[in-house]
C-alpha cells in the first residue's frame, strides 16, 4: 500500500496530524509512505507582524486543544523572525533523497523543534542539528541542503503540490496505480484514517476491472 503525506513541517496542523498519522502506520506495515512538501509560506521575507503572531496563536490553540501536542512561543521573543518554510521543506526534500525511510521521522523532529521547542528550525544549523539527531550524516545533509538542485527539486515538489489541486495541509492519499484516492484532508484520528482506507480499499476491491 502507498501512501502520499503533502504536508509542510512548519503547518501547525501537520504537526497535530503527525502522530496520528504515526499510529495508522504502525497498524499498516504493509504501507509505504511518500512525502510531499506543499509549501505553506515558502520565501516569504517578512518578519511576524503582531497581527501575523495573534493568527499563529489561534491556530496552535486550537490544534493543541485537538491533538493535546505542547507548544511553546519563544519563537515570538525572536526579534525579526520570519516564517519562511522553505528551508525546513528543503531540509525534508534532502533527507528523503540520503535515506527516505527516515525522511518522516526527521520531519517530525523538525516539527517537534520548532513548535515544542521553540527552535529556529528555518536557520540550515539547526537543521543539520536536527538530521544528526535522527541519524543522517550533518556533513552529507548540509551539503544537499545548499546544493542549488536541492533547491529545484523543492520547488518541484511544490509544483507537484499544486498539479495535484492540494491547497491546504495535511493531506493523505492513498496511490493505486496512477490514480489517487483522498483518505484525508486536515486533520483526522488514526481510527478514521484506518476507517476510511478500509472503505477506499473494499471500494476499489469491489470495482470492475479498469474503471477504479
Amino acid at each position: 500500500m502507498r501512501l502520499l503525506y503533502v504536508a509542510d513541517p512548519l503547518c501547525s496542523w501537520c504537526y497535530g496530524f503527525g502522530p496520528e498519522l504515526a499510529r495508522l502506520l504502525e497498524r499498516r506495515p504493509d504501507a509505504r509512505l511518500e512525502l510531499l512538501m506543499g509549501g505553506l509560506r515558502p520565501g516569504n521575507t517578512r518578519p511576524m507582524s503582531p497581527e501575523f503572531q495573534a493568527m499563529l496563536r489561534g491556530h496552535w490553540e486550537h490544534v493543541h486543544a485537538v491533538s493535546g501536542l505542547p507548544f511553546s512561543e519563544a519563537i515570538f521573543a525572536q526579534p525579526g523572525f520570519v516564517y519562511d518554510t522553505e528551508p525546513p521543506c528543503r531540509a525534508v526534500v534532502a533527507a528523503r533523497g540520503l535515506d527516505a525511510s527516515h525522511a518522516f521521522g526527521f520531519m517530525k523532529a523538525v516539527q517537534s523543534a520548532f513548535y515544542r521547542d521553540g527552535i529556529d528550525v528555518t536557520r540550515a544549523e539547526a537543521l543539520a542539528d536536527l538530521a544528526a539527531r535522527e541519524g543522517y550524516d550533518r556533513a552529507a545533509f548540509l551539503a544537499a541542503f545548499e546544493s542549488p538542485g536541492l533547491r529545484e527539486a523543492t520547488r518541484a515538489d511544490f509544483e507537484r503540490a499544486r498539479s495535484l489541486g492540494v491547497s491546504g495541509f495535511p493531506t493523505l492519499a492513498l496511490e493505486r496505480g496512477d490514480s489517487l484516492y483522498l483518505v484525508a484532508s486536515g486533520f483526522a484520528t488514526a481510527d478514521v484514517l484506518g476507517q476510511r482506507l478500509v472503505e477506499i480499499e473494499r471500494r476499489l476491491a469491489a470495482a470492475p476491472v479498469g474503471s477504479a
